[in-house]
């Protein structure tokens, strides 16, 4: 086993963490970073702020644990992209985050070509993924050097080479799922034949070496960040399934080593690669969760998410809403939407407001694992949960109660760091079992429904309609 430097790249914040070869967590720094909310569906961040905020993390923990790395991991944001010089590492653009949805044209423009890459990829033409937002920046920005999703740009930064892992390059519209390699007719399709791509690499591969934090130490472990947590949070059966709440919510089901395409509207992706096998799993995402409670933030109705409980309301009166701040995702793949707040009276109040806001964050969830039941052919017994939302009590007893099943809460803020340690360590110790290679845990807190299932039928269906305002019939727009 290894002391591993893991840093977790994310939407909100860079985190960085190291740990012995016994799980012991030695150090945990974090840093925010915040993305840029513009009009017309942009987020952009700056991608200077996230290698800053890397290696100030990445020494900041390093100096505070004391101890010699044998490996640096780096789990990344995923679809995020920017334009950069691969001569100087430069950037050339802004980055341009997973929840930026002005590719939508591009999108549109490509509909005769949305079967085609449904078959190729498993996931759906939309501008969550990497591909419609690098010909947006081709088209709007530059055309300047190479175009990558970020982790490509920091691993460059940090090593000075130019790759991906499997599990972010499945991610961008551009692979195959069933060989995971770049596929010539999808990068025609986008125009982006003549692009230069980062080598895919495994998992539990060392691509390269880094001196950022001290004397030289190997890089490798690479993989994305939901499936990071994934890992961390020990779903290696097909149907054993996860949900992260962070800046969004991120649920994942792992489907076994056979490539799987979903026929409820889920995407699907490469778990990770390693030993030489690929694993699967489906994914659905909710756009704004920890986004939506900051939005709540910023509008005054609470200061911070530890106010959640204290504020949401027992019950919120008939209050719904359908918080799409950032579009839908999956299963809908409506990046128009707007949220919708609906049976509002004189007498709601801000506590009536937030509770129906993690309702509405608790109802897309329970969607989603509605929807990867009917993929996998069973339902899901169980949910583990992780990220910070899993702190509000509130929000993760209306998920318990909304999907009548027990949702088992992950004991520790850092899943997609202890994910990332667990690939690092397969990185360096060949022929160690990946289950051998995960943080042991147990559930910090179970949530069970303590909502009558009828009533939980009741509340999923309103719900549904007050969606049903807010999606708006695409063949018809």
């Amino acid at each position: 086993m290894t002391v591993v430097l893991a840093i977790d790249q994310g939407t909100s914040g860079t985190k960085a963490m190291v740990v012995d070869a016994e799980g012991t967590v030695h150090s945990v720094v974090e840093l925010p970073v915040r993305p840029v909310y513009l009009a017309g569906g942009g987020v952009e961040q700056d991608p200077t702020e996230l290698l800053e905020s890397v290696l100030a993390a990445g020494r900041a923990a390093v100096a505070e644990a004391g101890l010699p790395l044998d490996c640096v991991t780096l789990a990344n944001q995923g679809e995020t992209v920017l334009a950069w010089d691969p001569r100087t590492g430069e950037p050339l653009s802004r980055a341009i985050v997973w929840q930026d949805s002005r590719s939508a044209d591009v999108c549109a423009a490509l509909a005769p070509y949305a079967d085609l890459v449904a078959h190729r990829t498993g996931l759906v033409l939309d501008p969550y993924f990497s591909a419609p937002k690098m010909r947006w920046l081709r088209d709007r920005v530059t055309g300047d050097g190479v175009v990558t999703t970020s982790d490509s740009w920091l691993l460059h930064r940090l090593t000075g080479e130019f790759v991906t892992d499997a599990a972010t390059a499945s991610r961008s519209l551009l692979v195959d799922l069933d060989t995971v390699r770049w596929a010539p007719e999808l990068l025609e399709c986008f125009g982006l034949a003549d692009e230069a791509l980062p080598r895919i690499a495994d998992c539990d591969e060392l691509v390269g070496e880094t001196t950022a934090f001290g004397r030289p130490v190997p890089v490798g472990g690479l993989v994305v960040d939901q499936q990071a947590a994934l890992l961390a949070q020990g779903c290696l059966t097909p149907g054993e399934a996860k949900c992260t709440f962070g800046t969004g919510a991120f649920l994942l089901a792992n489907t076994g080593t056979t490539p799987f395409r979903s026929r409820a509207g889920l995407s699907a992706s490469v778990a990770w690669r390693v030993r030489g096998e690929t694993a699967y799993c489906l994914d659905g995402q909710v756009p704004t969760a920890a986004s939506a409670v900051r939005w709540l933030q910023d509008l005054g109705l609470l200061a911070g998410a530890g106010e959640l409980d204290s504020v949401a309301a027992a019950d919120a009166q008939g209050v719904l809403c359908v918080p799409a701040l950032a579009g839908l995702s999956a299963p809908w793949w409506a990046p128009e939407a707007t949220a919708t707040l609906t049976g509002m009276t004189l007498s709601t109040t801000a506590g009536h407001l937030v509770r129906a806001v993690l309702d509405g964050i608790a109802a897309q969830v329970a969607e989603l694992v509605d929807c990867a039941g009917t993929d996998i052919g069973a339902p899901v017994r169980r949910l583990r949960a992780d990220g910070g939302l899993t702190r509000s009590r509130v929000l993760m007893q209306a998920v318990a109660d909304l999907l009548q099943l027990p949702v088992d809460v992950y004991p520790s803020a850092h899943a997609t760091a202890l994910g990332a340690v667990g690939f690092a360590r397969a990185a360096t110790t060949p022929g160690l079992p990946l289950d051998r290679a995960v943080v042991d845990w147990t559930p910090s807190t179970s949530y069970t429904p303590r909502m009558s299932a009828d009533r939980a039928a009741g509340f999923r269906d309103r719900w549904r309609r007050a969606l049903g305002h807010t999606v708006r019939d695409k063949e018809n727009a």
